[in-house]
């Protein structure tokens, strides 16, 4: 990889200069347009039209910077996912397994969703699919004078894994991250009963019903959670959900994305960019790995 990223050095210090110039042209737009239009008209239009003149300008000269990230994604991705015997699909449509995720409550409805990142490979012999859901809900709102507003909110933005084991669960098992006073939101829709964890550390931290109160205590061991635990602060992400249904294990946690290259105010072929890259993975392995050893 790092050959390849190298190459493309004097790309990266090209494009980064063309976005600084841009953002000085953006401002004198804002500054030039906005100020003159507002001293000579007295009219807030003149300041929006600096505004977004000065956005524009922005994001023309950032066109190239965009680009090459997402080539470097690709240089240092495709090749990892590949020599762990994955595959890496960089936009994919709507994967049938969020419809699992929907049905077990890890996320809520939408009415609009896009997908990205994904991973389709093999782990402990447990396929595995991995992918970056972005869900909106259309939300309509009408004034006192009758008018009608439509916007769209995120309702969910985050990670999701699925993976399938040799052996099938008996029950259902489901895990909230502790919300403290917002648990009642985690209960919307669960009908299992709750499950009190041995570890209270754990305990704590998380809200756990199943039909299965023996499975549950089974799967849930202070290792498991702690790789749970784990995978939270790798994804530096937030209200982690699971379930355990069937043969399958089904993970949806809110954050920030993954597997991307970093910033490109470092050199091209900067260690921590594949560094970080492999710190996504092994969170993704580990995990896996954790619930195979208590399955065989």
């Amino acid at each position: 990889i790092q050959p390849q990223l190298a190459a493309r050095e004097g790309d990266r210090v090209a494009a980064l200069k063309k976005q600084q110039t841009f953002t000085i042209y953006g401002v004198l737009a804002a500054i030039v347009l906005g100020g003159g239009g507002w001293l000579l008209f007295q009219n807030p239009f003149g300041l929006f039209a600096g505004l977004a003149a000065g956005f524009g300008l922005y994001a023309w000269g950032s066109q190239a910077i965009s680009k090459l990230k997402t080539e470097t994604k690709l240089m240092i991705v495709e090749p990892v996912s590949s020599e762990f015997g994955m595959r890496f699909v960089l936009a994919p449509g709507e994967p049938p397994e969020i419809q699992r995720f929907l049905s077990l409550g890890l996320v809520p409805r939408w009415d609009r969703a896009s997908f990205e990142d994904m991973l389709i490979g093999e782990r402990s012999n447990s396929p595995f699919q991995f992918f970056e859901a972005h869900l909106e809900e259309r939300r309509t709102t009408t004034d006192s004078k009758g008018r009608t507003r439509t916007t769209w909110v995120t309702v969910f933005r985050g990670q999701c894994l699925s993976a399938r084991f040799p052996k099938a669960f008996k029950g259902v098992t489901k895990v909230y991250r502790d919300m403290g006073a917002l648990n009642f939101l985690a209960k919307l829709g669960v009908r299992e009963p709750r499950v009190r964890l041995e570890d209270p550390v754990f305990e704590k931290a998380f809200e756990v019903y199943g039909s299965d109160q023996i499975e549950a205590r089974f799967i849930l061991t202070p290792d498991f959670m702690e790789r749970l635990l784990g995978m939270e602060r790798t994804f530096q992400g937030k209200q982690l959900r699971c379930a355990f249904a069937g043969g399958e294990m089904l993970l949806a946690v809110a954050g920030k994305n993954l597997l991307e290259a970093g910033s490109m105010n470092r050199r091209m072929d900067d260690l921590g960019r594949v560094r970080e890259m492999l710190h996504d993975f092994a969170a993704i392995f580990l995990l896996i790995d954790a619930m195979c050893q208590r399955l065989t």
